[in-house]
């Protein structure tokens, strides 16, 4: 199956200064290696035939000639892999030297990139012996007995698969060659370097990397010189780096003697949805790119892909919630301050004073009021004016009451406890419904009275109802149409299940009050339920919503991958058993997976008139933003490539 990836390698050889036949033994040894692995396209660092440092030997025409002799050999040699391999190296046209990327293929040299930019400023001297090109720059140059492109104005295809090249200091410019290319058709961006290494470079590099490769809607790779490199005046700590749309799909590890790559699968299929939904990429194309480019098409190996094939990238299981701590604290501040800034406006234009919060004890609903009791003191209104509302049915446990009601009582909230049961029964009376029968009638109608409940003590307490519903409910419509599923503000609308549990987790961490923070832990600690069903015999919750709706972990992760990148079934399921393999196995991420389409295209209607909620992150359904879809629309092609697999 296609799934489109396109395997790149950054490779690093160690150098010896001045001597092309020892570093094309380097360059073709690693080059082998990685074709070895499946790489498509492959780079190495700027000058890696000669080595970057040769300063005055560039205008020697023993260096030239031996450089030359290189090039051929390095084409010969790797003839027979499946591979586009891009070095650098000099190259003497019109009696003028360029500084230059050399493309091989199957034997062949295929074309010459010269560089744009040539920094003549602190440590680089680089117009003391190299030319930029120019309208007097040859169009083509005669190599091994053919005619091959020269110029800037260069792309290379592979795979059907666009690919542009640019070296070292051309990234730097206020203008990088790799915008124009990008906006001709370039899919990936090469870039070929001798960057020397200085404290607090690299992280800069790698940021400047990945901000390039977002604002191309491109994948970057990146080879940098390393070991060998002279050090009369410099140091160069090899650098290999790929980059996906402002993502790092991989580095390697810094300061090396030997020979070192990053290996990386880019999603072209990602890139290309990408440039085709955000109309800026288009229109700057259309308003600022002038003239075509040449394009060299290469067959390449062909991007078909079996199900069980490793993945060079690592496939995030949980892509809403960061891993590393840092950053997740970082993501947790944003999405609160997100929510309580919105919800303080809310306030403000409705001249509202007052809360209304229908707390279970449950993830959403704690998030909810934790988020409220914030606003509240942002704005300097007593917390009083929350009135936190409880209301017990059939299904409630004494875990989920005791945590509701510490939690109302820790945060210094309004409490108020309501059963529904009365009210539910005489309604079960009224519409003839026997209460012994747990069917959807019995479950909707508890949801629909606290729902009724609470409005109407918003209109006794002059304020709104807060709504608890989160991203993933929404997703899969596990939500009572005109009962939970509306409030007058949905403050959870855009936050997924798997990241709500992080957020209350982060306020449990920053609890000064020790019993506050033992109840949020214990809260993110409960089993997800609605309870609308009454509970076990010893007393614990009998109905778990991932029982009836699978895993949110899974449904996160397919909501993610279907929104953010339109990416059809097949493709989701290799991606989730690679980054689920440990937990699941094919069959129940399948089985998961179809009741996610199913119930995601059926439950549409019930998000085409969602309450207004703050979007907090790249993936949101609201009906006036993000996501606009018809309620009857028709899945059968998605189930269809589902029972496929």
């Amino acid at each position: 199956m296609n799934f489109e990836f396109l395997r790149v390698a950054a490779g690093v050889v160690p150098v010896s200064v001045g001597n092309p036949e020892a570093n094309a033994d380097g360059i073709i040894s690693l080059a082998r290696e990685l074709d070895d692995k499946g790489v498509s396209v492959m780079v190495f660092p700027e000058l890696s035939v000669t080595g970057y440092t040769c300063a005055d030997l560039f205008h020697n025409r023993m260096l030239l000639a031996a450089s030359d002799a290189a090039l051929e050999r390095i084409a010969s040699e790797t003839a027979s892999l499946g591979s586009m391999i891009v070095v650098g190296a000099p190259y003497l046209a019109d009696n003028q030297a360029y500084n230059c990327a050399v493309i091989f293929y199957k034997g062949r040299i295929r074309g010459f990139v010269p560089k744009t930019y040539l920094p003549g400023y602190d440590e680089f001297y680089e117009k003391r012996w190299w030319t930029s090109p120019s309208s007097a720059t040859p169009r083509s140059v005669t190599v091994m007995g053919e005619d091959v492109p020269f110029g800037t104005d260069l792309l290379t295809e592979i795979d059907g698969v666009k690919i542009g090249v640019e070296i070292c200091e051309d990234l730097w410019a206020p203008l990088p060659p790799s915008t124009h290319l990008a906006l001709a058709g370039a899919e990936v961006i090469l870039n070929l370097s001798a960057s020397n290494d200085n404290v607090g470079k690299y992280d800069y590099l790698v940021n400047l990397i990945r901000q390039q490769s977002a604002r191309l809607i491109s994948g970057y790779v990146y080879a940098g010189a390393g070991y060998g490199e002279s050090t009369t005046d410099l140091v160069f700590d090899g650098k290999a780096i790929v980059a996906e749309n402002g993502s790092l799909l991989n580095r390697n590890q810094r300061w090396g003697r030997g020979f070192q790559s990053a290996v990386a699968d880019i999603d072209i299929e990602a890139i290309r949805r990408d440039r085709m939904h955000k109309k800026t990429f288009s229109d700057c194309a259309a308003r600022e790119h002038e003239g075509g480019c040449r394009l060299i098409k290469l067959s390449g190996r062909g991007n078909t892909t079996a199900m069980d094939a490793p993945l060079e990238r690592y496939i995030v299981a949980t892509p809403f919630v960061p891993a590393n701590d840092s950053h997740l604290d970082e993501r947790c501040t944003e999405i609160i301050n997100i929510q309580m800034l919105g919800l303080a406006k809310r306030l403000e234009v409705t001249g509202c004073k007052s809360l209304v919060i229908g707390v279970s004890g449950g993830l959403d609903s704690t998030l909810a009021l934790l988020v409220a009791a914030g606003t509240f003191d942002m704005l300097g209104i007593p917390r009083t004016g929350i009135v936190a509302v409880t209301m017990p049915g059939f299904g409630t446990t004494k875990r989920t009451h005791s945590n509701a009601a510490d939690l109302m009582e820790q945060l210094g909230v309004t409490v108020r406890e309501i059963s529904i049961v009365p009210a539910v029964n005489l309604h079960f009376k009224d519409i003839g419904h026997d209460p012994e029968v747990h069917d959807i009638t019995y479950e909707n109608a508890q949801a629909r009275q606290r729902t009724y409940l609470l409005m109407d003590i918003a209109n006794q307490v002059n304020g709104m109802v807060l709504g608890t519903g989160d991203l993933s409910e929404l997703a899969l419509g596990w939500a009572t149409y005109n009962g939970d599923q509306m409030s007058m503000y949905g403050i959870n609308a855009s936050i997924p299940k798997t990241l709500i549990r992080s957020l209350v987790l982060w306020f449990a961490r920053r609890a000064v009050n020790p019993a506050e923070r033992r109840t949020l832990e214990d809260i993110a600690d409960t089993p997800i339920s609605p309870e609308l069903i009454p509970a076990n015999t010893d007393g614990t919750i009998k109905q778990k919503t991932e029982d009836a709706v699978g895993p949110y972990e899974l449904h996160d992760f397919f909501l993610y991958h279907t929104l953010r990148f339109g990416r059809r079934p097949a493709k989701i399921y290799y991606l989730a058993r690679r980054a689920f393999g440990d937990r699941y196995d094919g069959d129940t991420i399948r089985h998961w997976l179809r009741i996610f389409y199913r119930r995601f295209f059926t439950q549409q209607f019930k998000r085409s008139c969602m309450p207004d909620g703050p979007k907090v992150g790249s993936v949101c359904l609201s009906p006036r933003g993000d996501w606009r879809m018809p309620s009857d629309a028709s899945a059968a092609a998605w189930l269809r490539e589902v029972d496929s697999l």
